[in-house]
């Protein structure tokens, strides 16, 4: 638990920090290049999830190995095997994906995107270097993996962490300081995932045990193919309903009302940096106890795991669904935009946070490899929401297609969670969703929903009072969701004896 407790507070730095880097310099992308541009770079984080697809489930798989051959005896010199088999495959999809993407950047520019201000031919060579981009930030997520599965969290939070500082702060420098166009902010990107690349490679192979070398063996790969098959396959079924909404709404849309669904997006997916800490932490600790069989262990991990998770994102998920106008609006500093996509943020920042409470059981599901379920539920979804995303769309514009993805959480986690304790945990269902999740949700439901009521009117003027209401809002959600679960009761009393026992020191001495 130890381990699993450093690894947490690690990845939790690591992650709010990135949230931040990723968050805190978009008002300035946009107030150097425009809200159009910003679109564009919405363009990519579109393409990005789709040219994912090609990791064929490799990253997870050199996750769940590392974690489960580090904790077999002799399995040094398989380890350093499987990373370079691995490894040479990735990068040659890498090159493959960017060949691609270039080929493809005078049709993307032409007949897909809507520029108004912006020429095809600026669009057209910006997808090109987009496409050197994805070749070197691509497989940053292969050693990403793997060190996670190594449990070198600290580590890899702190390469991140530098990473983001310097692809936000220098990308801001590089538009001012020599110009504010697209093409030098992409060029930014490269230069940065050139170094990222390179050096998560480099700590990856020195934290790995020492062997005799590394060698590409196919038959290693012939060993985990069907697990990485069906991880691969989750993830083609998950980016389908995950980005259909933005490929359709980059199509029908011009470019800049684009960029305020994007921006809403960007704010929404931030929640993922407080669950994701503790899904990187816990994953491989459940390889191992399911390797080692302890279902004790596994259950109480489960639940802590879970009720965290509620804590982190719940609170942070009702205040941004409430007070989306506050939030874009103290953000931006821009009364229009907060009006184009406080709606949306809304929207987006529900369907997130119910996403977010089912990250657990899916590394529970990973540490036994049953990766059927996510592709039998991911399947049965698809029939369901991709009429649904188009039909939203097409009838309410980005707030249908918005409101089709929320649909489509809460239906995962009324359904696919029954499937899974059929078989994972069984008896700990009923526990699972009215203790670690309901009363939590009904807390932060009716802590955050008072706040919202006494609160006064956003104004643009009043910065200060906007800030102290959403301040208040965060502590009431977090407070009550954390009275409302054992583990953040377990925590409080903890202190509480703490500062007791320190305090009667002090008095003593």
């Amino acid at each position: 638990m130890a381990k699993i407790k450093h690894n947490i507070a690690a990845n939790f730095a690591g992650g709010v920090w990135q949230a931040l880097m990723g968050l805190l310099f978009v008002p300035l992308y946009i107030k150097f290049m425009g809200m159009e541009a910003f679109g564009l770079i919405g363009v990519f984080a579109t393409l990005q999830p789709i040219l994912n697809l090609m990791d064929m489930g490799i990253s997870v798989t050199l996750n769940r190995e590392m974690a489960r051959l580090s904790a077999l005896p002799g399995s040094e010199q398989e380890m350093r095997d499987l990373s370079r088999s691995l490894e040479v495959i990735y990068w040659l999809i890498a090159v493959l994906m960017a060949v691609v993407l270039i080929s493809l950047s005078s049709l993307i520019a032409n007949r897909w995107v809507n520029p108004g201000q912006l020429s095809a031919h600026t669009v057209e060579r910006a997808i090109m270097i987009m496409g050197l981009v994805v070749a070197f930030q691509w497989p940053a997520g292969l050693y990403t993996g793997g060190l996670m599965g190594l449990q070198k969290q600290v580590l890899l939070n702190t390469i991140n962490a530098v990473v983001s500082t310097f692809k936000g702060a220098g990308a801001v420098l590089a538009l001012w300081l020599i110009a504010p166009t697209v093409k030098v902010f992409f060029l930014w990107q490269l230069a940065v995932s050139v170094v990222n690349a390179a050096a998560l490679a480099w700590f990856f192979w020195r934290s790995l045990p020492a062997g005799d070398g590394a060698r590409f063996r196919t038959e290693m790969l012939s060993r985990i193919w069907k697990f990485a098959a069906g991880m691969s396959g989750i993830a083609v079924l998950t980016t389908i309903l995950n980005q259909t909404d933005k490929i359709v709404l980059s199509k029908v849309l011009s470019l800049e009302a684009f960029g305020y669904y994007m921006l809403a997006w960007a704010v929404a997916m931030s929640l993922y940096r407080l669950v994701g800490p503790v899904f990187s932490a816990v994953s491989p600790k459940f390889t191992q106890l399911a390797a080692a069989h302890d279902l004790e262990g596994l259950k109480l991990i489960y639940h802590k795991s879970s009720q965290l998770v509620a804590i982190l994102t719940l609170p942070a998920a009702f205040v941004l669904a409430f007070f989306s106008y506050d939030v874009l609006l103290l953000w931006t500093h821009s009364a229009g935009t907060a009006k184009n996509a406080s709606l949306l943020l809304s929207l987006l920042i529900a369907g997130a946070g119910v996403n977010s409470l089912l990250y657990i059981p899916y590394a529970l599901q990973l540490a036994y490899g049953w990766v059927k379920l996510g592709i039998y539920v991911n399947s049965a979804a698809l029939v369901v929401i991709l009429p649904l995303i188009l039909a939203g769309v097409k009838y309410y514009g980005a707030a249908g297609g918005a409101a089709a993805l929320l649909f489509l959480a809460a239906g995962n986690l009324v359904f696919s969670l029954q499937l899974m304790h059929r078989r994972l945990l069984p008896t700990e269902k009923w526990r699972w969703y009215l203790q670690d999740i309901l009363v939590p949700l009904l807390a932060a439901l009716a802590s955050v929903g008072t706040v919202r009521l006494l609160a006064p009117a956003p104004e643009l003027g009043e910065p200060l009072l906007n800030a102290f209401f959403l301040i208040l809002a965060g502590l009431a959600g977090t407070a009550a969701v954390a009275l409302s679960t054992p583990l953040g009761r377990e925590k409080i009393w903890n202190e509480r004896a703490a500062l007791k026992d320190w305090l009667f020191t002090l008095k003593e001495g």
